[in-house]
């Protein structure tokens, strides 16, 4: 049997080039003229901006020196589908194909386009005067008449606009393709892609584009590209152009498929039928998760913190029991920046679902398939591009624009901006999004501010005392009064267990152990190359001073936070497979259903 290529899997990029034009004015660094965005916007997203470019390179290019041609793009390939962000990144992949015949299979995420009309976008970019608005909106740039910058190349525009600057890379059908097909048939025109989305109560319809396609680049290799990207239409919103007509694709994704496009499993089970009977290697792609990509996590995180994101994003049982009934087998996923690997069982079926995570978050990879025949499934591996040195440039830049009057400044982005290594730089920005973001939009407001100045042993002392004395009614901030040598003695006896004293837990910050846990989260047994050795043993420690039961007496900060280290407690148990881990290099086999 023939040898079937590697594919690589690359997503969310979100692509920003440094040398972008729109219209605002260069920071000089170096002699260098840099199209930039502000540490306060970096510190507090989710993804890195400035580093993106060279991410993506990096990626490119260790995936030439491998001798890999095909390269899947999982969607959110650009920045924020800006008209100057997707001219930039075409002219990069054009790059790689011409010069190393390299090809590209991509699938639109929610970043990329929006609906039929577009949106506006607005940001600010930093220059040599200061901060710039920059904005394809008219009554944004009225906000700031004097200074803001009005362009088109900020815009991020519809379907099928958005997606045609992409055609030469898998969108649209290619003379080099074996076979190229949509949901509708052979045509890639966009008038012949189209299909009616209506709103629940049937008052709104309108006509969109479909990006689905399926792909064989090598004789059989079947890639099925699936746009799971919905824009669902509002009850009665009949304007297309507006963005407030459709709901969040963000938080819609394959939930939305099984009500808006449900021609798209009648043609992913006539495609998983073909393959079969023709003996192909199918392999499915799209932005978003199919399966819960943390699993069992979320139902955790539903009860620590609510609708969050990780909840809203979340697919419905549903979709894997439809994807399986359609005989889909392995499928690709992207969106949520978190590497796992997700089974689902019905029937006597697999579904497996592949989360790549981004490249800029942590842990920052990419996947490369080996297919084999559908008899032996295919083998996967993840490779990590966090040795790549950090540019001093930028982190100089960070430094001298990082906020002066934040007193936790240093103590929380220090570490980011005292790294080396780009894996480094991302691991350690968690902190700082756990104080600029997660502890404001997710944790409840009273414990978030009580987290700030409070370290480990103020949480294992609370622990202690919620078991001792029931009764009484504790907060983190209130600890450090409470402290006897009784308590100390308690603390030190468990912590000997894991070769601990107290003061291991002291020079613990709640901050980073909240981060370390956000980073466990998305990395599994990939971060444990970057959380220190003492850190995992105290944070094991930990878990075991919730083991008693917990009296309902305590208050309700007590509650909250045993319940955060029974979810720690779980995360810790992904690193019980880590011994097969290099730090830049994982495996994962996926055994075909029979």
């Amino acid at each position: 049997m023939t040898e079937l290529p590697a594919i690589a899997v690359i997503a969310d990029a979100h692509f920003h080039d440094l040398h972008s034009d729109y219209g605002c004015g260069y920071t000089s660094i170096d002699g260098k003229q840099l199209t930039l965005r502000s540490w306060q916007d970096t510190r507090r997203s989710s993804r890195v901006f400035n580093e993106s470019g060279k991410a993506l390179k990096a990626a490119l290019s260790d995936i030439q020196q491998r001798g890999v041609r095909h390269v899947v793009l999982l969607g959110d390939y650009t920045d924020d589908g800006q008209i100057e962000s997707t001219k930039r990144l075409t002219v990069l992949l054009n790059h790689y194909r011409s010069e190393y015949d390299m090809a590209f299979y991509a699938i639109p995420g929610n970043h990329d386009f929006y609906g039929p009309s577009g949106k506006h976008q607005s940001t600010r970019f930093i220059n040599d005067h200061g901060s710039t608005l920059v904005t394809s909106d008219p009554e944004v740039a009225a906000t700031e008449s004097d200074t803001a910058v009005l362009t088109k190349n900020m815009y991020c525009e519809g379907s099928p606009a958005g997606l045609l600057p992409m055609a030469d890379f898998g969108l649209f059908n290619h003379a080099d393709y074996l076979h190229w097909e949509t949901p509708f048939g052979k045509s890639d025109k966009p008038e012949a892609r189209m299909y009616d989305a209506q709103s629940a109560d049937g008052s709104a319809v309108h006509s969109l584009m479909d990006a689905s396609y399926l792909v064989e680049p090598s004789e059989g290799v079947w890639l099925l590209m699936i746009d799971a990207n919905v824009f669902e239409p509002r009850n009665g919103r009949t304007d297309p152009t507006r963005k407030s007509t459709f709901i969040n694709s963000s938080d819609a994704g394959w939930n939305s498929v099984l009500r808006v496009k449900p021609f798209l499993l009648d043609w992913i089970k006539d495609v998983c039928t073909r393959a079969k009977a023709t003996g192909k290697q199918l392999i499915a792609f799209s932005h978003y998760p199919a399966i819960d990509p943390i699993d069992h996590q979320t139902k955790c995180d539903a009860r620590l913190f609510g609708q969050s994101e990780i909840v809203r994003r979340s697919p419905d049982a549903l979709v894997a029991n439809a994807l399986i009934a359609a005989g889909l087998n392995l499928h690709f996923s992207g969106h949520m920046h978190v590497d796992n690997t997700t089974h689902y069982k019905r029937d006597g079926q697999t579904l497996t679902d592949i989360a790549v995570p981004s490249l800029v978050s942590f842990p920052a990879c990419y996947k490369l398939i080996h297919p084999s025949s559908r008899s032996q499934g295919c083998r996967i591996d993840t490779i990590a591009i966090g040795a790549m040195p950090i540019d001093q440039t930028l982190i100089d830049y960070y430094r001298a624009n990082s906020e002066s009057a934040d007193a936790d400044a240093g103590i929380v982005d220090g570490p980011a901006l005292n790294s080396k290594t780009y894996g480094e730089f991302l691991y350690n920005r968690v902190r700082t999004r756990v104080k600029h973001h997660y502890l404001i939009k997710e944790w409840p407001a009273d414990i978030a501010c009580e987290i700030n100045k409070a370290t480990a042993a103020d949480l294992a002392y609370l622990l202690i005392m919620a078991q001792t004395s029931p009764s009484k009614s504790l907060t983190l901030g209130a600890m450090k009064e409470l402290i006897t040598p009784e308590l100390v003695s308690d603390l030190d006896a468990a912590a000997a267990l894991y070769e601990l004293t107290h003061k291991d837990f002291e020079a613990c910050s709640m901050i980073a152990l909240i981060a370390d846990w956000y980073c466990l989260r998305q990395a599994g047994p990939i971060a444990r190359s970057y959380i220190k050795p003492k850190n995992q043993k105290l944070y094991a420690c930990l878990s075991e001073l919730t083991n008693t039961p917990k009296s309902k007496a305590n208050s309700r900060h007590v509650e909250f936070l045993n319940l955060f280290i029974d979810v720690l407690k779980h995360s810790l148990s992904a690193l019980g497979v880590s011994d097969q881990l290099a730090e830049t290099h994982f495996t994962t086999f996926v055994p075909a259903n029979n």
